[in-house]
């Protein structure tokens, strides 16, 4: 990819909106740290399941000024899959807010922004071509999420034909959304209907893993939503994602240790780790391995450049797990 350095107008650091159901004492600490952590944006709010209701919508409004407060650009993401009408009603009074970017993670939330105001297209609207990212800048889109399964080669065609004042924001770290259903996963495990679920959704603050017969994480069960078993880990990526012309990265909070993955990228980024060494050690700490098959074009829960002990890439192709 050239000559190009992390030091030469490096991607800036974004932390997406927690995807789990946490208490609210966890999520106001969380933020609070996250407050002083080395990245540029924040995204907020529940973006899974209504029935999560550590914080509400003027909850969210207040710590979002908070964290602006704190100089940190914050958006407001609404939900991937609304069935209520109160569920709609919030997502109004997000869009409207008139004072925080909004991201936009259906075509309901679009409509409502189209425009009347500048907005991010989030992980759940699928943007597969450049038509499509053309037709969405021109209702006021001005920036999107690449759909995690797409991989490099997709990514740098669509750059390459990417409307002008339009970023470009990857998912670079965390459980890939992969996603959602009118059914409640957790609930179902727990034979339990959805609408008394009895929000057990409390008692797994990083989902449930399923796996296959022969024993391979291969799923994380979180509500509604389908994420991957493997956790999906770009870091070794950097100078690749630069060369592209990726604008953001988004590191997806996890219960433990998010501060030292956003400490990874903002060090590698910076110069002061190499990124290869900086992913295996990230890596150590996964329970059920990472993955970047995605990326590279290949079955997404594989590992393609495999990190070996030292940070040396090693095997090509192995599945994690």
């Amino acid at each position: 990819m050239g000559n190009a350095t992390l030091e030469q107008n490096p991607p800036k650091l974004a932390l997406g909106p927690v995807l789990y159901y946490w208490p609210r004492e966890t999520l106001l600490a969380f933020y609070q740290q996250m407050s002083a952590a080395p990245v540029d944006l924040i995204y907020l709010g529940e973006t899974v399941c209504s029935k999560r209701r550590s914080l509400n919508a003027e909850d969210w409004l207040d710590l979002a000024e908070r964290l602006t407060a704190a100089g940190k650009e914050v958006v407001l993401s609404t939900m991937a899959l609304l069935e209520a009408e109160s569920e709609l009603k919030t997502l109004r009074r997000l869009c409207e807010n008139g004072r925080f970017t909004v991201e936009a993670n259906d075509m309901g939330a679009v409509h409502l922004l189209a425009g009347q105001a500048p907005f991010v297209l989030g992980t759940g609207i699928n943007v597969y071509n450049d038509q499509t990212l053309r037709f969405l800048a021109g209702l006021g889109a001005r920036r999107w999420v690449m759909p995690v399964e797409l991989s490099r080669d997709t990514l740098a065609h669509i750059q390459a034909r990417r409307p002008a004042g339009v970023e470009t924001e990857v998912f670079a770290y965390g459980r890939l959304p992969l996603a959602y259903s009118a059914r409640c996963f957790t609930a179902r495990f727990h034979n339990l209907p959805k609408d008394d679920c009895q929000y057990r959704c409390l008692n797994d603050p990083e989902g449930l893993t399923l796996s296959t017969r022969e024993g391979q994480a291969f799923l994380t069960l979180n509500g509604i939503q389908t994420q991957s078993a493997q956790t999906y880990n770009l870091l070794p990526e950097l100078v690749e994602l630069r060369a592209l012309g990726v604008d953001v990265l988004r590191i997806s909070p996890q219960a433990e240790g998010t501060a030292a993955v956003v400490a990874a990228f903002a060090d590698s980024l910076r110069g002061q780790r190499d990124p290869v060494a900086a992913a295996a050690a990230l890596d150590a700490t996964r329970p059920h391995g990472t993955c970047d098959g995605y990326w590279q074009g290949q079955p997404g829960l594989r590992r393609v450049a495999a990190l070996g002990p030292d940070g040396v890439s090693g095997a090509v192709g192995r599945p994690t797990g």
